[in-house]
């Protein structure tokens, strides 16, 4: 089978996910936050970015490479986290991160995933980052960046943009309950994608097993919240240092809107800060990523991570005409390995690679960053 033929572009993947898994799984993996406002204005802001053709520049033999806190990578696109992966397709976590390091762009595994870091050992590539939402108990904190260290994590991704959960009321109304429990409702669901259900007949369904290690008890809950709401504090300033001192490695920090905050995340020793609105599904008011990088480009010298909305080769070079040094995608590789299985992240590698050739060839361009120099003047930001 040809698969740039049958399915060229993600949205052709994402069609595809949409019919092979259960609608509970299916809403927990597609929906933003409120009336997914936050998400849609993603896709829009990215699409007013427009640039101007160059001709004549003879054949292109475009850099797709990208460098970030020291490492190289083959194409400038990586694996944001996304929590309860494996819900989304059995063994997904060890999926992607076999794939990200078969093509070299960076891995980033959730605090709150179905595998442990240990669980990742002969899966994630050496080098290969950690997302913590931060723990409230300090003695918890500690084991977690100890235990993350020892297997092998080097930079660690602290997100900050969930000072309070979300309700994402498409997930509440699919019937999803964290841990998931199969009920009658979401048993006929399940019965009706045959591919879902043997994969986790096989696997056993998901649940946040880091987090299990050091979790209360989970009564009170609402059921659209996981145990790692019991575990989260609201960071301040102070909670920001104690874990820039504790950690030993690079450090960024992930959800961040306002140039202020990137200017003082910078006096503070952060690393990187990663530009994002959690995909539209944290805050359903807030502004698209893209039209922030540009601000807080202006407003750090560090280098800019940029995820919410990405779905193209075309919008990760929108992303760099506009200040990034790395973009991430969450949800596209999930529709890709719901689509094909194993076969599926490698394919959307294969796909934003093509597309980023095609476009650059377009522009006349040899490097991402070179992008900026063909933006039409009224969508440069």
């Amino acid at each position: 089978m040809d698969l740039h033929t049958r399915y060229p572009a993600l949205s052709d993947l994402r069609a595809r996910a949409k019919r092979r898994l259960p609608h509970f799984v299916w809403e927990f993996l597609d929906s933003g936050t409120g009336r997914d406002k936050t998400k849609a204005h993603n896709r829009e802001a990215l699409d007013a970015i427009r640039f101007l053709p160059s001709i004549l520049h003879g054949e292109i033999t475009p850099n797709l490479g990208a460098s970030l806190l020291g490492q190289d990578f083959a194409l400038p696109v990586g694996v944001a986290p996304v929590g309860m992966s494996g819900l989304v397709w059995p063994g997904a976590e060890r999926h992607l991160a076999r794939m990200a390091a078969l093509e070299n762009i960076p891995y980033v595994l959730s605090n709150v995933a179905s595998q442990t870091p240990e669980d990742m050992h002969g899966h994630a590539a050496d080098g290969s980052w950690f997302q913590l939402y931060p723990p409230r108990d300090e003695d918890i904190r500690t084991d977690m960046l100890r235990r993350v260290r020892a297997a092998g994590f080097t930079t660690l991704v602290m997100t900050v943009d969930l000072p309070a959960g979300s309700r994402r009321e498409r997930q509440a109304r699919s019937g999803l309950t964290h841990p998931p429990r199969l009920t009658p409702r979401l048993l006929a669901q399940v019965a009706l994608r045959p591919s879902w259900a043997l994969g986790m007949a096989q696997q056993g369904m998901p649940r946040m097993r880091f987090i299990d290690d050091y979790s209360p008890k989970t009564k009170g809950l609402p059921v659209n919240a996981h145990v790692g709401y019991l575990l989260r504090t609201s960071p301040n300033w102070d909670y920001l240092r104690w874990v820039r001192d504790a950690w030993e490695g690079p450090m960024i920090v992930k959800g961040v809107l306002r140039a202020e905050d990137a200017t003082r995340l910078e006096s503070e020793g952060v690393d990187a800060i990663w530009v994002s609105n959690h995909a539209g599904r944290q805050f359903d008011a807030a502004p698209a990523s893209i039209t922030q990088l540009p601000q807080i480009r202006a407003a750090t010298t560090l280098p800019l991570i940029l995820d919410s909305g990405i779905e193209t080769g075309l919008d990760i070079l929108r992303a760099f005409a506009f200040g990034a040094d790395l973009v991430m995608l969450g949800r596209g590789w999930h529709y890709a390995l719901a689509a094909l299985g194993a076969a599926g992240p490698a394919h959307l590698a294969d796909i934003l690679r093509e597309d980023l050739k095609s476009n650059m060839g377009q522009l006349g361009l040899t490097r991402l960053k070179e992008a900026s120099e063909r933006l039409i003047p009224s969508t440069s930001g």
